[in-house]
């Protein structure tokens, strides 16, 4: 910004100014002392405006006027110095504002000021000059006045240390806590000041006062928390301080109140109902925060910042609740932290309404009275709200604390709108004796300022103080500090802190012998039911999980190489078996049909030609199709399957069979890793495999082998053929289904001929025991192939390998266990080493490090027997930490009785919690 341009804005003000203090003679400090003198003698005496009386009979007007003596600057100016400490703040302000306009124009003026500058500047040298004598005989004056005033003026005790100080500590290099205390001590009176929604800091109170304010915020503020802790608890209503009800219609500005408490427009609105759940407010100060926010300790949102992001989820909230349902005593809670807000813990309720809508249920008025009745029962403090333009005798609010206070003695009256009437009306209300309540009744005019694109978001507390600084300041007769009435926000929220300490205080003694006697009862049952045995959500977690290991790790010694070998080598077994039936053995019976004669049957291979192709191809066929048969995927499977398999059973001897949570987190471990092995390991066994595709060599000692291991298969499947016959002759009878079978023999063999169709019966058989005499001579055939297989093995022909077309079984039993043996290499390598090394480490993951605090929580809930132990252990732990702080604030309260016995002899505490 180019200077010369500024001056050339500059200079024909200035010039102005300099004619006319070169034309007028008085010198500042007359003028000054007429505009004093002036002022003294239009104002009204503070005295006059107490009350408004008639004239006594035989007086005039003239003898009430008052002797008015010379004012002076000893006496005026140090008391507006202390007035208007405003002043630089606002002075800045406003050159910024100026300095922003110049920049402005000045950018457009361009460079033909230069000379008008220069002339300017030498006019405002001599203007300037002649102020600054005027000035230096005023400021000298003001001196004077402030020494001889300090001794008359009550300042605070930080306050006078800070204009007391040493020149030495003024500077940036004093001395160490050169002016740490005064900040510390300015910052806590400001807090204080803010909380209480004083505008302009201190000036207003003395030093005395700001040390009770801070003692009663200190008070309330652990009360506050105490009740905090104890809601926690929830046991019963002897363990619950008090709150501060509010209630109102819904037209009567109680979310008006409530917002100019916080300085933030958060609370849903609408057309229709939408608060239709009780909200529990409470109020935090943090005097060192920069930030103001919000939680739903509930929700787990974390911290809001944005005030507009709050009222949408309360609305959302309340809107949840069913139409046909309307209201619900679900409370919703939310804790708001900011340095301008008092330490208070408020309930909102819905609103009174007088006529039912039509689209909301025809109980909705008696339920919302229920709710409320429910909330303002003693000890709660109740606000009842009340708009100024409707008669009290109408008033909801007041009617419904008569209910449950009908001496008063709990409930504090708000008049809201006080601004829609007229003052002396205002004045009734306030000292009404109709509906006398010993809080007494507050009047606010709670406008929320219209929100602009530089003032959208900030706190709006400032704005609503001081609009209603300036309508009761407009009118001093009805509501002047001489009228002893309780108008504005800050004389709201200041009653709200006293009475809210005040009436927990009374109920802090009787809550602390509840909680010694629920504490005595929490620790006899921890001691005789639980044997003081100490557990916490992450120790049983952590111990449930060591339990889950050490079981694993018995499985993991039971469960290697062998046991996988055997495993796979039944699954091969019965591959066996399969391809036996298939091109051996007999098929199962579909039909009624003739059987046909085989040119080769299985009774004729062990007297069958070797050189024969058809027994030579079926063998090579058969060999063919197992080694074919996909052994990498079908062994890899096997294995996989018996480890999950494995592990759920593991699960269900295990603490975690009660809990959903940690099943499913081990059964996606154990399926992970699983998963991500699986097709590489079968793809390295099925390359493993391959040479058994092309060439098999059979060693002697294996096929003794073979020979002994197939014998046993061979009788278990008879076995198994057996019974299965069994089982049918107990189901159908052994007569009725021997007569069955010996039809099936006849027709297969010709010796009865059936015509037509059969599927609902022949020869008098029902269709469904024809399918059972099918299935029973199907058995019986297999059983009579085993039996012959056996003696075929058993016999001295099928010991030699090189008769291994005559003996299929032993030389397929023989390629099944070269099969096993070369797969369980790869997977024990593959699979199994890897998943015994990965899945505990998966665990720790999983159910370890990778579970946040309240989903160990709610792991450790989900026992009803571990639920109730932590339950009993919390309850113990919390009591134990509320009953100390009740000590802490016995201690406190102690402490502040000392030092007001100190400062004022013969005086009581002002607190007294026992």
């Amino acid at each position: 910004m180019n200077g010369r341009l500024i001056s050339a804005r500059l200079a024909p003000p200035l010039r102005q100014a300099a004619r006319h203090l070169h034309t007028h003679t008085p010198n500042v400090s007359s003028i000054t002392g007429t505009r004093s003198l002036s002022h003294g003698l239009l104002s009204r005496p503070a005295q006059t405006l107490r009350i408004r009386r008639r004239w006594p009979s035989g007086a005039n007007a003239i003898h009430n006027v008052p002797a008015v003596r010379s004012i002076s600057f000893v006496r005026i100016l140090p008391r507006l110095a202390l007035k208007m400490a405003r002043l630089p703040a606002l002075f800045g302000a406003s050159c910024l504002g100026a300095f922003a306009y110049v920049q402005y124009h000045a950018t457009q003026a361009g460079t033909a000021a230069m000379e008008a500058a220069k002339r300017g500047w030498d006019s405002a040298k001599d203007v300037g000059g002649q102020w600054f004598e005027g000035g230096k005989g005023v400021f000298a004056q003001m001196g004077t006045g402030w020494e001889r005033t300090k001794e008359q003026v009550e300042v605070p005790e930080w306050m006078r240390t800070m204009f007391e100080a040493k020149p030495e500590s003024e500077g940036g290099s004093g001395g160490e806590g050169g002016g740490g205390g005064q900040k510390e001590a300015a910052a806590a009176a400001a807090a204080t000041g803010a909380a209480f929604g004083i505008e302009g800091g201190d000036e207003e109170r003395s030093g005395q006062q700001i040390a009770r304010d801070d003692q009663m915020m200190m008070l309330t503020k652990k009360m506050i928390e105490i009740r905090t802790l104890l809601n926690t608890v929830g046991q019963s209503g002897a363990l619950t301080l008090p709150s501060i009800v509010v209630i109102g219609s819904q037209s009567s500005g109680k979310s008006s109140v409530l917002e100019a408490i916080v300085g933030h427009e958060f609370l849903p609105k609408g057309s229709n109902m939408v608060t239709r759940r009780p909200i529990e407010l409470t109020l935090v100060n943090t005097p060192e925060a920069k930030a103001e926010y919000g939680e739903f300790p509930a929700l787990g949102l974390g911290k809001i910042t944005d005030f507009s992001q709050i009222q949408r989820t309360l609305t959302d909230l309340n809107l949840a609740v069913p139409a046909e349902q309307c209201v619900t005593d679900d409370p919703i809670q939310l804790s708001i932290y900011s340095p301008n807000v008092p330490d208070l813990s408020l309930i909102d309720l819905p609103g009174y309404i007088q006529v039912v809508g039509k689209d909301q249920p025809l109980e909705l008025k008696q339920k919302i009275s229920d709710l409320c009745d429910k909330y303002i029962q003693p000890p709660n403090v109740i606000l009842a709200i009340s708009a100024a333009d409707v008669d009290l005798a109408n008033s909801t609010a007041l009617r419904a604390s008569r209910r449950v206070d009908p001496r008063g003695e709990r409930t504090i009256g708000v008049i809201t709108k006080m601004d829609l009437v007229d003052p002396d009306r205002g004045v009734d209300i306030l000292t009404d004796r109709k509906y006398p309540l010993r809080l007494g009744y507050v009047g606010v005019v709670c406008k929320i300022p219209q929100q602009t694109l530089f003032s959208r978001g900030g706190n709006v507390t400032s704005a609503i103080v001081k609009n209603e600084n300036a309508f009761f300041s407009s009118h001093p007769m009805q509501f002047g500090p001489e009228t002893e009435l309780n108008v504005g926000t800050p004389k709201l929220r200041k009653k709200l802190m006293t009475t809210l300490e005040q009436v927990m205080a009374a109920s802090l003694a009787s809550t602390r012998d509840a909680i010694v006697q629920e504490l005595e009862e929490a620790s006899y049952e921890f001691k005789v039911q639980y044997n003081e045995r100490a557990l916490s959500a992450e120790s049983y977690l952590a111990e449930s999980l060591d339990a889950f290991k050490h079981n694993f790790k018995a499985f993991q010694e039971s469960f290697g190489r062998p046991e996988v070998r055997s495993m796979l080598k039944e699954v091969l077994d019965q591959k066996v078996l399969d391809l036996l039936a298939k091109r051996y053995w007999n098929k199962p019976i579909e039909d009624l049909s003739t059987i046909e004669v085989e040119s080769n049957p299985l009774e004729k291979l062990p007297k069958a030609d070797t050189s024969d192709p058809y027994w030579t191809r079926k063998l090579d066929a058969s060999t063919s199709e197992l080694t074919k048969l996909g052994i990498g995927r079908l062994a890899t499977m096997a294995v996989a399957t018996e480890l999950q398999n494995q592990v759920n059973r593991l699960i269900d001897v295990s603490t975690f069979a009660t809990h959903q949570s940690a099943q499913k987190a081990i059964k996606d471990a154990s399926g992970t890793i699983l998963n991500d092995r699986f097709y590489s390991t079968s793809d390295q066994v099925e390359n493993c495999i391959k040479p058994y595709k092309f060439e098999i060599d059979v060693e002697d000692n294996e096929w003794a082998k073979g020979r002994e291991n197939v014998h046993n298969v061979l009788k278990n499947e008879l076995k198994a053929c057996d019974l299965a016959k069994k089982q049918l002759e107990d189901a159908v009878g052994k007569r009725k289904l021997k007569d069955v079978t010996s039809f099936i023999e006849r027709v297969r063999k010709g010796d009865v001929v059936l015509g037509g169709d059969v599927s609902s019966g022949a020869g008098g058989f029902s269709a469904d025991l024809l399918e059972r005499g099918r299935q029973a001579v199907f058995l019986s055939d297999r059983a009579a192939i085993l039996k012959m297989r056996l003696l075929a093995i058993k016999s001295k022909q099928c010991s030699n390998k090189a008769n291994k077309y005559h003996c299929p079984e032993i030389f397929l039993d023989v390629v099944a266990d070269k099969l096993t043996s070369t797969a369980v290499l790869f997977l024990n390598v593959e699979l199994l080493s890897d998943f015994y090394y990965n899945f505990p480490r998966e665990l720790d993951l999983r159910l370890g490090k990778g579970l946040s605090e309240a989903e160990i929580e709610r792991f450790a809930s989900e026992d009803p027997k571990v639920k109730r132990q932590l339950d009993v252990i919390r309850k113990k732990d919390m009591l134990e930490l509320v009953l100390q702080k009740i000590e802490g604030l016995r201690a406190l309260e102690g402490r502040a009785k000392r030092e007001a016995r100190g400062e004022e002899k013969g005086a009581k505490g002002r607190w007294s919690l026992f």
